[in-house]
């Protein structure tokens, strides 16, 4: 005989019906968007809640190991220096890209500028000599540019490699292209650093020089990552091969659109949401469009030497200085250590503060139009520092 006792039963009827209801009031409720844009959720009886808005995914910087470098074309020669990565296409016997960190302490210099172009001793075949630039009314233009590398004398003298070289022309090179490289300087100094790639952008049919049938790129590009907290952000620029009076911002692109045109997936190595987000927009507002003319660079000596500093080897460190303490950019550590023991107080820089028109009668008769601070009234090129 079954017993039924009246409490329980109300107490599973209950339950039998709170269960059926949940989900019948969930599936009633509708997404809509109420006059002011937002997102909301209406009930069956009338009532509504907002929906949360989704926010953006915070973007912090992830440990990994060379983050600048672009995925690498299988046709291209890699190549790894000190100062910089070059991928270089043997078809148009320029490189595609050159890729590098650029930090605020590296933009001081400590090398002179030695403007001795040579053979890059890493590529073994295809590589452009001089005298594909002799005549050709084309400047040799860098792709990772001197000033970016005058932090040591191995990396100036890398700078130098042909396999770095492009041709330019002189208005280009002098002009617009001068004036993105020192913002891109200016721009490692404000976020202590930068992750820089600059390339060319190559198709068939583009004109050549010299008997190594050198390509003169119709278009160069840069990349710059600021991969540093708290404002992470990258911009990219697309300039042609000619002078021009307009502003850098002129040039601003994302690099997406840089990677369409080049086919180069640029920070492939970052997570895939921080590399759709940093790399299909660009803020302008967020970098500085001031590019300091007044670098501060430190009195040199007359000739490099020997760096004074020890590795942890226990060795004297290798590498050449102009640095007025005789120490590289790499043991400046050690240097204060040394100056604070003495109460050595540095001298005040004998460089102008302001700059003057180089002195120098040129070969064709004329003043020579660079400026400088040299405190000799020369610029580099006719033996100022």
């Amino acid at each position: 005989m079954n017993i039924f006792y009246p409490n329980k039963m109300k107490k599973v009827i209950f339950v039998l019906l709170w269960i059926i209801t949940i989900p019948v009031q969930f599936i009633a409720q509708q997404e809509s968007t109420a006059p002011d844009g937002k997102k909301v959720l209406l009930n069956p009886d009338g009532s509504w809640k907002s929906v949360p808005a989704e926010s953006s995914p915070a973007i912090h910087p992830t440990l990994m190991s060379h983050p600048e470098f672009p995925k690498p074309n299988p046709h291209d020669v890699i190549i790894h220096h000190v100062g910089y990565t070059l991928s270089y296409n043997p078809t148009y016997h320029i490189a595609d890209w050159v890729a590098y960190e650029l930090t605020a302490e590296e933009t001081v210099p400590v090398v002179k500028r030695n403007n001795h172009f040579v053979p890059d001793p890493l590529l073994h075949s295809g590589s452009a000599s001089n005298n594909d630039y002799k005549g050709s009314g084309y400047d040799r233009g860098h792709l990772a540019p001197s000033a970016d590398m005058c932090y040591s004398y191995q990396t100036m003298v890398e700078s130098f490699y042909l396999s770095n070289i492009t041709p330019q022309t002189p208005s280009f090179n002098r002009g617009i292209w001068k004036k993105l490289e020192e913002q891109v300087r200016q721009w490692a100094v404000d976020d202590k650093a930068v992750l820089v790639v600059t390339g060319t952008i190559l198709t068939k049919g583009l004109l050549t020089i010299g008997y190594d049938r050198i390509t003169v790129p119709a278009y160069f590009y840069k990349v710059i990552l600021d991969y540093t907290e708290p404002d992470i952000k990258g911009i990219g620029f697309i300039m042609p091969n000619q002078g021009s009076q307009e502003p850098l911002q002129h040039y601003a692109v994302t690099i997406d659109s840089v990677e369409k045109i080049t086919g180069t997936d640029f920070f492939y190595q970052l997570p895939e949401n921080q590399q759709r987000v940093i790399e299909s927009t660009f803020d302008i507002s967020k970098w500085s469009w001031t590019a300091s003319k007044t670098r501060s660079a430190k009195e040199g000596n007359s000739q490099s030497v020997q760096c004074k500093g020890i590795t942890k080897a226990g060795a004297r460190c290798k590498n050449m200085t102009l640095n007025p303490n005789g120490y590289c950019h790499l043991h400046q550590s050690q240097a204060g250590v040394i100056q604070q023991q003495n109460n050595i107080v540095k001298p005040s820089s004998s460089r102008r503060t302001v700059p003057v028109r180089c002195s120098t009668i040129t070969k064709k008769g004329t003043q020579c139009s660079r400026m400088t601070y040299s405190p000799n009234g020369k610029c580099w090129q006719h033996g100022g520092d």
